[in-house]
């Protein structure tokens, strides 16, 4: 449902906000406080975590730092140690361990096959775009 409830203007709340702390300082009243109940730090990850998450979601280094919304090479330095995810990326990685499918929808992604990756074959662009084995003749015989 939507909130059909007027909002102050900013200047409103403000001095609103002012006049409540000046009659809190003065004992008039006693302001409502709210304890939230704070979660952990996110996990850290080794080098040889990322890479399995990776690998096991069966992503290319380019695939899983567009997922995770960083540049392929953050996810590579990652890999190699020689960065540290931020506490925003380990966040998002453990979200991603624990629910990837959920992940992949949100951003978008069919989730890889079920069962041992694919190996693809190993193929070269040409210049027309038709992918060739490597190897083969470029030019069609006659």
């Amino acid at each position: 449902m939507k909130d059909t409830t007027k909002r102050l203007p900013v200047a409103d709340q403000i001095r609103k906000g002012l006049e409540e702390a000046v009659r809190h300082a003065k004992g008039e009243i006693t302001l409502k406080t709210t304890t939230l109940e704070l979660p952990d730090r996110p996990p850290e990850v080794r080098a040889e975590d990322v890479i399995r998450i990776r690998l096991n979601n069966q992503m290319s280094q380019n695939v899983f730092a567009r997922l995770l919304n960083v540049s392929p090479k953050t996810v590579q330095s990652w890999e190699h140690g020689t960065r540290r995810p931020s506490q925003a990326a380990l966040r998002l990685i453990q979200v991603f361990q624990q629910n990837p499918h959920g992940v992949f929808s949100v951003v978008g992604m069919s989730p890889p096959q079920e069962g041992p990756p694919t190996k693809r074959k190993n193929t070269v662009s040409t210049k027309s775009g038709r992918r060739s084995q490597p190897g083969a003749s470029k030019k069609p015989a006659v």
